[in-house]
């Protein structure tokens, strides 16, 4: 009861906060006007999203409503307190606008980094996973990064590990943009690197010891659902660099997040570059894109943030399907974030 009672008095605090008029602020008339027979959201690629079927949803006013906006973002949330989903237009101006693309590993792809076997696990887990999610980046991510490309700030993508020596050679950093010779003798160190890597683990266990009292507990323990630790991976593949997918078309002047600096030296980079908004893309939509460096928990707190829902996907254990899965993440991440869609975000010559 004390935290319902803290949470509705910071709401309140909040409001109030809100309502106070300084010339950085604007009032927001937060008007819903009901729309009549609305369309099911996130259908356009129904292989990969289940769409979002809501029976109310309302038509707000613009939230963000830049002047000279050339990049127009409608987007829509979920309130309980509303009894529905809430639409609204967005105008955003697109050289203050970042596009992210979070985790695009390459696993099980040319550049030779593996799914250790017999029974090792990486990204989306499995090899035949692995390879609908890279049909996934083809097919949606990829073409949108392109069409950003070049309207937008940036086109970032965010990988595990630090800066090391030898991705900062093949990718654009905070710090360095990469000569083409650099790129080229990276690049093939890089394949050499991940070449080298046996990637080999063990078996899964043949034989148990189970306690009489409390089995369940010992099995899972000793064969739990994920272990992606050196012992079905090997030692030492997650110390490899992690290039970005070979289904993304990487431009020299895209740059990389790596997540072993922390967020303060993105949030830091973005700002100083005059980054005031971020298209979130990537994986996985239920675990990297929401905690990680470059996941929203951390941009909200000092950007907008619109989550392009269908260029995400979710983990899919026990399904051969992720539609439900990012269906599911997506819809409770509505409660608290912006979303949008691929065929929603519109570069223009103006206001629509």
């Amino acid at each position: 009861m004390r935290m319902i009672w803290f949470g509705l008095f910071c709401g309140l605090t909040t409001l109030v906060a809100a309502q106070e008029v300084t010339p950085s602020k604007r009032v927001y008339e937060n008007h819903l006007t009901r729309i009549e027979k609305p369309s099911p959201l996130l259908a356009d690629y129904p292989e990969f999203f289940e769409p979002i079927v809501e029976e109310a949803h309302f038509e707000a006013p613009a939230i963000v409503d830049d002047a000279a906006a050339d990049l127009h973002v409608r987007a829509w949330r979920f309130s309980y307190n509303a009894r529905g989903i809430i639409e609204m237009p967005n105008h955003l101006r697109a050289k203050e606008t970042a596009v992210i693309m979070v985790h695009p590993w390459a696993i099980d792809d040319a550049w030779g980094w593996k799914s250790p076997e017999p029974n090792g696990v990486a990204d989306f887990c499995t090899p035949r996973k692995n390879e609908l999610a890279a049909k996934h980046t083809q097919r949606v991510i990829d073409p949108f990064l392109k069409r950003m490309r070049g309207h937008a700030a940036f086109v970032m993508y965010s990988l595990p590990g630090p800066a090391d020596a030898i991705r900062t050679q093949v990718y654009r950093s905070f710090t360095k943009t990469p000569t083409a010779a650099e790129r080229t003798a990276g690049e093939k160190e890089l394949r050499h690197t991940l070449a080298a890597y046996k990637y080999q683990g063990e078996p899964l266990p043949d034989r148990m010891t189970l306690s009489s009292d409390q089995p369940v507990r010992d099995y899972f323990q000793q064969f739990p659902g994920l272990d992606a630790t050196a012992r079905y991976n090997g030692d030492g593949f997650w110390k490899l660099p992690i290039p970005v997918s070979t289904s993304v078309s990487v431009d020299p002047n895209d740059v990389v997040i790596y997540d072993a600096e922390g967020y303060a030296p993105l949030r830091d980079f973005l700002k100083a570059n005059g980054v005031r908004h971020v298209l979130l893309t990537g994986y996985a939509t239920d675990m990297c894109y929401c905690r990680t460096t470059a996941g929203y928990e951390n941009l909200s707190k000092d950007f907008n943030v619109f989550l392009v829902a269908d260029a995400s996907l979710a983990t899919f254990p026990s399904n051969t399907t992720p539609r439900f899965a990012v269906n599911a993440s997506i819809s409770f991440a509505a409660l608290n974030q912006l979303i949008t869609q691929v065929l929603w975000v519109e570069l223009a010559a103006g206001k629509e």
